[in-house]
């Protein structure tokens, strides 16, 4: 198989271990100290809203992610989907910094290494 396929299921398969995660925290699981700069346990009803967000908003960037390697048809063009991708590594890039920067200790550990996997990931996606 592809390197590019691989790195494109390879970043499926963090994106749905976030979205399960996302999931949790939105259920009322005390993880709220692995996201959102871990002040809450649990969870208040606004960043459970930006939970439910980021599970749309992770089926998108996955996505991208599969049109990127051929396994599934562009959204809207091969040029936008490129552009994304570019899009996407600089996003992840900038939240290895953000993480990093967490006032939460189990959020450093835990997400910053995730967002780099993710940034490495796309990073391969979109040089191929």
């Amino acid at each position: 198989m592809p390197i590019v396929q691989l790195a494109a299921i390879a970043a499926c398969v963090i994106l749905a271990a976030l979205a399960i995660f996302q999931a949790a925290l939105i259920a009322g699981a005390p993880l709220g100290r692995f996201a959102w700069g871990g002040q809450h346990n649990v969870l208040p009803t606004k960043l459970r809203i930006g939970s439910a967000t980021s599970i749309v908003l992770y089926v998108l960037i996955a996505y991208v992610a599969l049109a990127k390697a051929g396994l599934a048809a562009p959204l809207v063009s091969e040029a936008f989907t490129d552009v994304t991708c570019w899009v996407l590594t600089g996003y992840f890039a900038l939240g290895i910094v953000l993480n990093g920067i967490s006032r939460s200790k189990p959020e450093r550990l835990v997400m910053t290494p995730t967002v780099v996997a993710l940034t490495a990931l796309y990073l391969i996606l979109s040089l191929n």
